[in-house]
């Protein structure tokens, strides 16, 4: 319960941030949407739509040292002389991503992923792209100057945005197709691609198979079989 307070806390705070410091004519901010996907459904916390492209935000309420790099599945997070894993936050944004790319047919290179961490002291101990930060978020996405959507563009995916929320997809929903898209064995729960039986090459289990995403290097999804 701590945890989701926790969650639920940080998402507000960076509502309040974008509400204060992006101009509402230019960013067009939605908060908490459940995306229909090929296999389910995916929860993103912010999408902001504007000229520039689109933000789709994840944000992290977290405190303490953060460890991790781009490609490793788990992140660490150091607290007072205990260590914690959690997802890595750029896979969980990419399937994110990829969703908001196919409901909305928009290029995904017109869509920005953006990691934000919210927490008391909260310090990135290794060298991180730069679209995961603990501050300066508002700076970031302003940071981005080129025009890649028009204006009638930018009004017609906040209008499918809009629907969407209309159609109110109820959060027990969400978790069915999360319990589903994760005992799947076909398709990918991170990122919708089919998966694929492999054959480890080297190391201790040489030999051994297991189902990776089709999606690789982007995705590194696997699973045992």
């Amino acid at each position: 319960m701590l945890n989701i307070l926790k969650g639920w806390f940080g998402e507000k705070v960076t509502q309040f941030g974008m509400w204060t410091h992006l101009d509402s004519e230019i960013y067009m901010r939605f908060h908490n949407i459940i995306i229909p996907t090929s296999n389910g459904t995916t929860q993103v916390d912010h999408i902001l739509i504007s000229c520039f492209g689109i933000f789709v935000v994840e944000t992290k309420n977290i405190d303490g040292w953060i460890f991790g790099n781009e490609k490793s599945k788990i992140w660490t997070q150091s607290l007072y002389g205990k260590k914690f894993k959690f997802q890595n936050p750029l896979h969980q944004n990419y399937r994110h991503t990829k969703a908001v790319a196919q409901f909305l047919n928009v290029d995904e290179r017109k869509i920005h992923s953006v990691i934000f961490f919210i927490g008391e002291n909260t310090k990135l101990k290794t060298e991180l792209p730069h679209n995961v930060m603990t501050r300066g978020l508002t700076r970031y996405i302003k940071s981005f100057e080129t025009l890649v959507l028009t204006g009638s563009e930018v009004n017609d995916l906040c209008d499918q945005i809009k629907k969407l929320k209309d159609g109110n997809v109820s959060n027990r929903d969400h978790v069915a197709a999360l319990k589903n898209r994760y005992s799947s064995n076909t398709i990918c729960p991170k990122c919708s691609e089919a998966l694929v039986i492999r054959t480890v090459k080297k190391g201790p289990n040489t030999g051994n198979q297991f189902l990776g995403c089709s999606g690789f290097p982007k995705c590194r999804f696997t699973r045992k079989i």
